[in-house]
């Protein structure tokens, strides 16, 4: 399978990378996991299924420096099962770390475990350019679904100026890039971002920029 690559720019208004055991704040990343990208370019390609694609290849890079704030809003949670979602105990007000203007380079490549017959950078660059072909439902979000990806676009070769994110064993960032939300089985990987600098074709040749999505090694196989 020969190696496809594509590279976007996505901006979004307001988003939360909720850092996951944060609990009565909840807290954000500053940058969004390689999962909530990956989930974002299957939803943007109408692919319902995330294991068709596992082995692409993602690299991210934050070119903004988005502002804080905090919210206070009501979140639901199951702590008696007879009063029904959202009501009684299972609401309660939280605070919310939010970022605003959070803007995005986003690599995609074919990887070389990847076994789709259609790579995922491929679906991509038809979507973007034959955006009446895909089948899809729902806005485009990063995140939680009423964070609504303002613009996606492919951006090319030019020099962008922004702070990569790079796999490092003792980086301060631990990000989820295949997660488990039934059981204990997430993959998670160690990052940090780099200074601000300018961005060109190198980073298609520092791997440590490049993220395998894909499951835990000892996860077991399955056809769902």
């Amino acid at each position: 399978m020969s190696v496809e690559t594509i590279r976007l720019y996505v901006s979004i208004p307001v988003a939360s990378f909720r850092v996951p055991r944060a609990r009565e704040y909840f807290e954000t990343f500053p940058v969004p996991p390689p999962a909530t990208v990956y989930g974002m370019l299957l939803s943007m390609c109408g692919e319902v299924n995330r294991r068709t694609h596992e082995g692409a290849e993602i690299a991210i890079a934050l070119l903004s420096e988005p502002s804080y704030s905090v919210v206070l809003r009501t979140m639901w949670r199951v702590k008696k099962k007879e009063n029904g979602l959202g009501l009684g105990e299972n609401r309660r007000p939280d605070f919310q770390e939010l970022l605003t203007g959070v803007q995005l380079a986003v690599w995609v490549r074919t990887g070389p475990t990847e076994r789709a017959d259609v790579p995922l950078a491929s679906r991509v660059r038809t979507a973007l350019a034959t955006p009446d072909q895909v089948h899809r439902f729902g806005g485009l979000s990063l995140g939680e679904s009423t964070h609504l990806v303002d613009e996606i676009k492919e951006i090319g070769d030019r020099v962008i100026k922004g702070r990569l994110l790079m796999a490092q064993d003792e980086g301060d960032l631990s990000l989820p890039i295949w997660p488990d939300h039934v059981g204990s089985n997430t993959r998670w990987g160690q990052y940090r971002l780099s200074d601000e600098a300018d961005i060109t074709n190198e980073v298609l040749d520092n791997e440590s920029a490049w993220t395998v999505i894909r499951r835990p090694l000892l996860a077991p196989l399955s056809s769902n």
